[in-house]
């Protein structure tokens, strides 16, 4: 591998805005999902206890416990650190010097205190990814302030560990795909379903459904070689291999976001990616020349070797793909059809033989790595400098061997008897560190949902319990004849939940019936959330009386005969109903918030009229309260 200076600027620069997105994303929903008045109450995660602070923190390590000492609430106090978060990614990606390592411990801390009572709407598998990846970039980050140290001989040490990082979560995602044996992976049919039933599709996904099957089938082929065949290629010695493999994920990661609104998982996966890179390739895109060696007669035979080999890699993925997935040219049909030609016995038995010799590969990477580290500060002029380059080299050699010792436990969770075999100090290591998700499993898009329709759940809202109103949400799609949204890197975490609900009975989504509690108390800021014009909101006058949900099953329209674009894009049949009527009051309604324990609790203690509670509550006031209250000054100017 060689230097790596700008690809870990890139890094810890694509880093910080994500940071910055995501924080930014939390801090407009807080009040409604987490507020004093929203669906899930943050407050109620922060039980009042006879122990210390320290042991609170023990407990459930978030910094939400000093809020009162700052005269905060529980809700104000995620406020402001969302609103820090933000403001410090922001600062972060326009300021190099603020890249430090000490910057990203703070980003870390703010957001794993925003984690530990994002209850449901905050246990993502992207917001596990930004905590494990913002924890590297602390021993990643350079130490910038006040002063800029300038020897880093460890940094390929601590930058490997985001390509092994990489290597789990697409290597992990393209595995379970198989081993949940669900029918559409493998009949490799899984894409004529997905653009139509993702959580929230762009509208570019309505077109690349209408894609002919054989496409999408042969699409699933490239995504298994993409994310199970490819990732091998992150610790190839031969530098083509790398720059390769970053190529064939940022493709795929760019065609999901055009695709699918998936906030900023893709952008974090593609921020990964760069730890692919070296300086060389980073400074070709910037069309800077840098000095050709002239090569020697042994150097130029060498590199005639890589290309042979690197050709032979290329040439065996090619051939297992025609071979394993059965790729045949239909010339008279101008198609090219796909199967899978093995069995899931068959896989399973590929699996076993492959997950420990990955584990290996890691290992001499990394020992690669750090050899090369050490011998670079073994050569460092002068005593004191190399002592000093030696301690660093041995500290963060121990941290990065730790690190992925412990990374190997979730890793393994993919192949069962490569787990059952992890060293038990190793597994007791990932067990004290797990609540900090310092190390975390990955497998996306396990199972494909919607394949008889997708789900979709319809709120409905009435005055007088017969004629009924349909509440639109703003993202997912309910109105057949809204195009989709496109809303990247935001997550409209509300109408995420809102599509796992779909999938199952209410009782398995407790959260719904604090939601329809909410709409039918008429909270503004829960409204908010569905609509950020309340004027969009049909009950924003006077809160619905009667509450009721339905399920539909949802289809995208296809072009007419005559190749034009449809006026709707979806159609729908009604299926049953999901949420009975309910009203204030409604003995249902009181024993399903009682069950889950979603009713109000007694009044929250309101926080102190300090001056940091005071700021935070002006920084918060939404945009129509504000111009109603500049409206409301003017009419009483005119009056006097």
């Amino acid at each position: 591998m060689g230097e790596t200076r700008l690809p870990r600027h890139m890094f810890l620069w694509c880093l910080s805005a994500t940071y910055m997105f995501a924080f930014a994303s939390i801090y407009v929903q807080i009040p409604g999902l987490y507020g004093n008045e929203g669906v899930l109450p943050a407050r109620w995660m922060l039980r009042i206890s006879g122990k210390s602070v320290w042991e609170q923190l023990r407990d459930l390590p978030t910094l939400l416990w000093f809020g009162p000492k700052l005269g905060l609430d529980t809700q104000q106090c995620m406020e402001l650190l969302s609103l820090t978060g933000a403001l410090l990614g922001l600062a972060a990606t326009a300021i190099p010097a603020l890249r430090d390592c000490r910057v990203y411990l703070v980003l870390w801390v703010l957001y794993l205190s925003l984690y530990q009572v994002g209850q449901v709407f905050l246990y993502f598998q992207w917001d596990n990814l930004l905590l494990e990846v913002g924890f590297l970039a602390i021993i990643i980050a350079p130490v910038n302030m006040p002063w800029g140290w300038r020897v880093s001989l460890h940094d390929n040490i601590t930058f490997w560990l985001t390509r092994w990082l990489l290597f789990r979560l697409m290597f992990a995602s393209g595995v379970v795909k198989l081993t949940s044996r669900c029918p559409t992976w493998w009949g490799l049919t899984a894409l004529t379903y997905h653009y139509e039933t993702q959580c929230i599709p762009t509208p570019l996904a309505w077109f690349a459904h209408q894609l002919p099957v054989w496409f999408q089938k042969l699409s699933v082929v490239g995504t298994f070689v993409i994310e199970i065949a490819v990732p091998f290629l992150f610790f190839s010695p031969i530098r083509r291999h790398r720059l390769t493999a970053f190529y064939m994920q940022v493709i795929l990661q760019v065609l999901i976001i055009l695709t699918g609104n998936y906030n900023f998982f893709n952008l974090l996966t593609i921020t990964l990616c760069i730890s692919l890179l070296d300086d060389q390739h980073v400074n070709f895109w910037l069309c800077r020349c840098t000095a050709q060696k002239e090569r020697t007669s042994l150097q130029t035979a060498l590199s005639w070797v890589c290309l042979l080999v690197e050709v032979a890699v290329y040439g065996l993925i090619v051939y297992w793909t025609i071979l394993y997935f059965d790729l045949k040219v239909e010339w008279d049909r101008k198609s090219i059809s796909s199967k899978t030609a093995f069995t899931h016995y068959e896989f399973n038995g590929f699996l076993k033989l492959v997950t420990v010799p990955s584990i290996w590969i890691g290992v001499l990477s990394l020992t690669w790595e750090i050899v090369t580290a050490m011998f670079r500060s073994a050569c460092v002029k002068g005593i004191l400098w190399r002592l000093w380059s030696t301690v660093q080299w041995a500290v963060f050699a121990t941290a990065a061997a730790s690190m992925f010792a412990i990374s190997l436990v979730p890793y393994t969770y993919i192949e069962y008897e490569a787990n059952s075999n992890i060293w038990p100090g190793v597994r007791k290591a990932f067990e004290l560190t797990d609540r900090y998700q310092l190390v975390n499993p990955y497998g996306l898009f396990r199972r494909m949902t919607g394949v008889g329709g997708r789900p979709e759940v319809v709120i409905e809202g009435s005055m007088d319990g017969s004629t009924w109103t349909e509440i639109e949400f703003m993202y997912k799609p309910g109105n057949v004849s809204a195009a989709p949204s496109v809303v990247t890197p935001h997550q409209p975490r509300l109408d995420w939940q809102m599509w796992f609900a779909a999938l199952g009975p209410h009782t398995q989504s407790p959260w719904f019936s604090s939601l329809v509690h909410r709409l039918l108390q008429g909270k503004k800021d829960v409204i908010r959330l569905i609509q950020t014009d309340e004027s969009q909101y049909p009950f924003s006058q006077q809160p619905a009386a009667y509450i009721r949900a339905h399920r539909y099953k949802y289809w995208y329209t296809e072009p007419k005969e005559d190749g034009s674009f449809p006026q709707r894009w979806w159609r729908r049949i009604y299926v049953e109903e999901f949420y009975p009527v309910v009203h204030l009051g409604n003995a249902f309604l009181e024993h399903m918030l009682s069950q889950h324990g979603l009713k109000d609790k007694p009044p929250v203690r309101r926080g102190s009229e300090a001056w940091l509670p005071r700021v935070l509550k002006h920084v918060d006031q939404p945009p129509n309260t504000l111009h109603s209250r500049q409206m409301g000054k003017k009419k009483r100017k005119k009056r006097k």
